[in-house]
């Protein structure tokens, strides 16, 4: 409501809208509850800031912009966290980064969300959210821009990286000699070899790591605040509504955010050069660094839109003068030991707790296919980076969007208990269990193959007579469609290119071991992996994930809702706030780390260098299959009867207030007399 249609009705007695009859006939000329607007509550309802604060802007300061624009806000928060996850795989070969290492650097943002989310929210909760908010914009999300310009400063410190420019045209052209040795380095060796020497490898890894941890003030104030500030500031018929409608468009994030890390990955990593491979040669880096300095440039204007926005909206005042007309609320007093007594009320919470338990056991189980799934793909199906990126984000998070739109939909219109949204949240646990179980099935059995003959020719004694501990992975494939890792274990004395161009190898002695085919014409590999066609169980995974996907998010809205009803409205905040920081500290920061020390111990060939055994090449696909997918179901599975508990203590929430219908019209007709009056 604008100033002037506020200002245009004279005051009258303070006399609750409910308790007096719009057909009293003495009062048919004036509305209801008009109080005199004083400067504090216009301050407080005003949409903009500093000299932004003209009647234009006012009109906005409604519902359906804020949840637009702070479901806009998010889309671009997990854009680019998504963007880092499609990336990951790159940088891992750039920087020579473990598994292990690139999971605990994508916990970074979890730390720091787990350290400030509970006290912010408790602290902030009782004060201006939306201008708090405004704190994360400048300051909060203004982190987040400075994690997409610190991350992206890696390629412009260290460059492409002298592995990835041997892989150029150019870089023959500049250094014939270097180019030779390089070469040279790929075959047999009649001594050992001097180990690589990598200079200031940690230091990437600490820039990555702290980047991401200053990155995790801005996310947990801005989802803590975000989501409280839009409950408090709409009706609770139309929370479930505004909640699928803002989760649909931050689910746009990670479509988006995949898709943008697809069309970049393609692209070489130093543009400028012409490689001498393709995108699905397993040595391939592509331009990992272009995306974030678009990524920061939209989260700065993310930042000033979620700015405008007043500390409490026009239309969610009137809604609570209307109930506590004759009331005057003071902000409580804060301290530690008030906190304390917060956390005890809530531990004593049951339905919290056991929600707050589930949605953890849930979270520690996926997060290993929110962040490596693009890993999984590449490994298990022989899929270039693109490829995987663009599957794990656009495509399949497409369905998850269409997941929360259904469940929004169906949630407003039937209004389902308390008790069903836990049973059906227990449901989607099962059926996403029996859909990892179907991962475990889908497997390439040309990639398992071709990974545990890789294995066994390179281990044999033909191999290590060539000394090839310290040669880079440059896979070749014989005449019986087996890979190596280089041409130095197979065996190869000489290199060559034939008619068509192709780089062949020769007088590879090793590849005769353990097969009849000793003739001189077969003992030759040619330059990279033998081919394996595992489209068809890529596919047959992605439509298995995309299932996954719509289920998995249909539970969104229905687990937030039970955590928004199950506690008092002055608890809300600090409980969102505190489940996330438990969150944090027992899934978002361990599951990485486990995960990724688990997908280590299945790798074959690592990169070694002199200090570190550097990223891994190859894994053991099948074993790793196995041990991945079964390890995260058993955690969901009982984050399942965690749901049944749910569902027995959330016999008495309420989801919905009955009265409700009866107030909106109220408030509509309200609204009608004010109109009325102000034409007059």
């Amino acid at each position: 409501m604008t100033d002037a249609m506020e200002t245009s009705v004279e005051p009258k007695e303070d006399v609750p809208f409910l308790e007096k009859p719009l057909t009293d006939p003495e009062k048919s000329t004036k509305c209801p509850d008009d109080a005199p607007v004083t400067e504090d509550d216009s301050r407080d309802t005003r949409c903009g800031f500093w000299i932004c604060k003209g009647p234009f802007l006012q009109r906005f300061a409604t519902e359906k912009m804020y949840v637009v624009l702070y479901g806009f806000a998010g889309c671009v928060l997990v854009m680019t966290f998504s963007y880092f996850n499609g990336t990951i795989t790159t940088m891992e070969k750039r920087y020579k980064i473990p598994t292990k290492i690139s999971g605990i650097i994508s916990v970074g943002n979890d730390i720091s969300t787990m350290l400030t989310a509970a006290i912010l929210g408790y602290y902030a909760g009782n004060g201006h959210r939306p201008r708090w908010m405004g704190v994360v914009g400048h300051l909060g999300l203004l982190t987040i821009v400075a994690f997409c310009l610190l991350t992206s400063s890696l390629h412009f410190i260290y460059g492409a990286g002298e592995d990835a420019l041997k892989l150029t045209k150019q870089y023959g052209q500049v250094n014939e000699t270097l180019a030779q040795q390089e070469r040279d380095q790929k075959l047999c060796q009649s001594s050992a070899a001097d180990c690589i020497q990598e200079v200031g490898q940690w230091v990437p890894q600490l820039i990555l790591f702290v980047a991401q941890l200053i990155s995790g003030v801005g996310q947990a104030l801005f989802y803590t605040l975000g989501i409280a500030y839009m409950d408090d500031n709409g009706t609770k018929s139309k929370t479930p509504a505004m909640l699928s409608l803002s989760t649909f468009l931050r689910m746009l994030g990670p479509a988006i955010g995949y898709s943008l890390a697809a069309v970049c990955l393609r692209l070489y990593i130093e543009p400028t050069l012409d490689p001498l491979i393709g995108p699905t040669d397993p040595r391939w880096m592509g331009a990992w660094w272009l995306g974030w300095l678009g990524l920061a440039a939209i989260t700065l204007i993310s930042a000033v839109l979620l700015f405008m926005f007043p500390k409490e909206l026009p239309s969610a005042k009137k809604r609570r003068q209307q109930v506590t007309q004759t009331e005057s609320k003071d902000l409580k007093e804060l301290s530690f030991w008030d906190l304390l007594k917060t956390v005890k009320r809530l531990a004593n919470n049951k339905v919290y707790v056991f929600n707050t338990a589930a949605s953890i056991l849930y979270f520690f189980g996926y997060m290993a296919y929110w962040i490596f799934t693009p890993k999984y793909i590449e490994t298990q199906y022989r899929q270039s980076a693109a490829t995987a990126t663009m599957a794990a984000g656009t495509v399949a998070f497409g369905f998850s969007a269409a997941g929360v739109l259904l469940s929004g939909y169906i949630i407003s219109r039937y209004k389902p208990s308390a008790r069903s949204m836990a049973a059906w949240n227990a449901i989607v646990d099962f059926m996403t269990v029996a859909g990892i179980l179907c991962y475990v099935a889908i497997g390439c059995e040309g990639s398992d193959r071709m990974n545990s003959m890789t294995t066994l020719v390179a281990g044999d004694s033909c191999s290590a007579s060539c000394h090839c501990d310290y040669v880079h992975y440059a896979p070749v494939c014989s005449p019986e469609n087996v890979t190596y890792i280089s041409a130095c274990h197979a065996g190869c004395s000489e290199r060559t290119k034939d008619d068509l161009g192709r780089t062949i190898y020769t007088g590879c002695k090793c590849i005769t071991s353990g097969t009849l085919m000793s003739e001189p014409e077969h003992l030759y590999t040619v330059d990279g992996t033998c081919p394996v066609d595992c489209f068809h169980q890529f596919l047959t995974f992605l439509a298995v994930m995309c299932f996954l996907k719509l289920v998995g998010a249909s539970s969104k809205s229905t687990n937030l809702l039970i955590a928004l009803r199950c506690m008092p409205q002055e608890d809300k905040t600090f409980a969102l706030g505190l489940g996330s920081m438990v969150a944090s500290l027992f899934s978002f920061i361990p599951s990485p780390i486990f995960f990724g020390w688990l997908i280590d111990n299945y790798c074959l060939v690592w990169g070694k260098t002199c200090s570190n055994k550097g990223n891994c090449w190859l894994y053991d696909t099948k074993s790793l299959r196995y041990a991945l997918n079964l390890t995260a179901a058993s955690f969901i599975f009982v984050g399942g009867f965690l749901n049944i508990a749910v569902w027995y203590y959330a016999k008495n929430l309420k989801i919905f207030d009955e009265d409700e219908n009866i107030e909106d019209n109220n408030i509509e007709m309200k609204e009608k007399c004010v109109k009325s009056e102000s034409r007059q």
